[in-house]
């Protein structure tokens, strides 16, 4: 018997007839002798009607006040969920964070995982009982009810994992598992049994959104055993087979995974890119422009430097889509203050990455890399590399060329 923690999220539980449809799934997981803890997401389109209503009250509504709302989405969907178990002979119990006492920091709408009591859901577990925990949501010392930011349904899935010591944590979604790259784009792309949760963390952070970040992130850190699966499929397939479908997240790299030169390619579309030019290269000057920007919760990507003339450097950054005016109006205001010439912006870029832990063990994937983008006239505007990944910029027109291309090249449609 196994201690399985399932996460639905948003799409899977989107209305009564899939809210039953997980119920059956769950009670064939209980009926094979395991025991299982259930997180779910609101429905979906609820979060954001929920944040919409409160903005037609205040515009910039109170943070604290914003979580109370925001939460009450997975409130609803705990007690139909546990509804529904009950519908099929299965005893459940429905529970906020606050009862079974997520405890988090004070950051309203980003708020981090504490600690966790898991007494309730032991107890209940002991006694054949499945608890339904709301995904998302977490009380502070103070009593006060926080929100972990979008997708910490999966984030509270993998906590209560490591807090139970479950034996895997199932992401239920809408897709089958993580692909290669995204089928809408490259028809051919092919699901992975199996990817190294480096390469995980990696593709999360590159735009891939079959898993959030912070979720793989407390994986890795609690070791906990991932499996990305369809919630969609079969209700009754049999469990032999469901156990075993999908994509696993594992945290060993084993003979098949070094052949492979690449595992994935993400992307991500909502990037711009800002160069100040014309400013003196002098030590502090990199900290005169990140500085400000920083301050102002801009997250920055990738960086370049380069050297110019008469003692001068340019130098350029990215940074998210929706950040773009304002960092550029941070800019404009201090540019006279660090001696620049002027300040350029391009948020018509696009981000391509390819991820594998072949890369440790294989040399010229970086030239082939570059060497196919440039056979289809795709111009490379900033390059980052780590020891797993390249990625690059380029126009956004290009995007979807530069996937396919290099899907091709490095034979990803081909079973490893």
């Amino acid at each position: 018997m196994a201690l399985i923690v399932q996460k639905y999220g948003g799409t899977s539980v989107g209305s009564p007839e899939r809210i039953r449809a997980v119920a059956q799934r769950v009670a064939k997981w209980r009926r094979g002798g395991h025991q299982v803890v259930v997180v779910v997401s609101a429905m979906s389109g609820e979060t954001n009607r929920l944040i919409a209503l409160a903005r037609q009250i205040d515009p910039d509504p109170d943070s604290r006040e914003l979580d109370v709302i925001a939460s009450t989405g997975e409130q609803v969907t705990i007690g139909l969920a546990a509804m529904a178990l009950r519908s099929f002979g299965i005893e459940a119990r429905s529970y906020t964070g606050t009862q079974v006492r997520i405890l988090t920091d004070s950051a309203f709408g980003k708020a981090r995982i504490v600690e966790i009591d898991d007494a309730r859901l032991r107890a209940d577990l002991d006694a054949g009982v499945v608890p339904v925990v709301a995904g998302f949501q977490g009380v502070d010392a103070a009593g006060n009810i926080t929100t972990l930011g979008r997708g910490g349904s999966d984030t509270t899935g993998v906590a209560l994992a490591a807090a139970l010591h479950a034996d895997e944590c199932q992401i239920y979604t809408d897709v089958d598992g993580v692909y290669t790259t995204d089928p809408r784009i490259v028809a051919e792309a092919r699901r992975l049994h199996t990817v190294t949760f480096e390469e995980m963390l990696e593709l999360a952070s590159l735009g891939s959104k079959v898993l959030q970040i912070r979720a793989v992130e407390f994986a890795g850190k609690y070791q906990v055993r991932l499996r990305v699966l369809s919630s969609l499929t079969d209700p009754d397939l049999p469990l032999a087979e469901e156990s075993v479908s999908g994509t696993l997240i594992t945290f060993e790299e084993d003979e098949k995974m070094e052949q492979a030169l690449i595992s994935g390619i993400a992307f991500a579309r909502d990037e711009a890119k800002l160069t100040v030019t014309g400013v003196p290269d002098r030590p502090g000057i990199a900290y005169a422009i990140l500085g400000p920007v920083g301050d102002a919760n801009i997250d920055v990507d990738m960086i370049i430097q380069n050297a110019s003339v008469e003692g001068t450097t340019d130098f350029s950054f990215t940074v998210p889509r929706g950040d773009y005016q304002k960092a550029m109006a941070i800019l404009e205001t201090v540019r006279t203050h660090m001696g620049a010439r002027a300040i350029l912006g391009d948020n018509r870029i696009c981000k391509v990455s390819m991820v594998g832990v072949g890369m440790r063990s294989h040399v010229g994937i970086a030239s082939r890399m570059f060497r196919t983008l440039a056979e289809e006239g795709i111009n490379i505007q900033m390059i980052s590399t780590s020891e797993i990944k390249i990625s690059v910029v380029v126009d956004e027109k290009y995007l979807e060329l530069a996937v396919r291309v290099l899907h091709k090249e490095f034979g990803l449609e081909q079973a490893g």
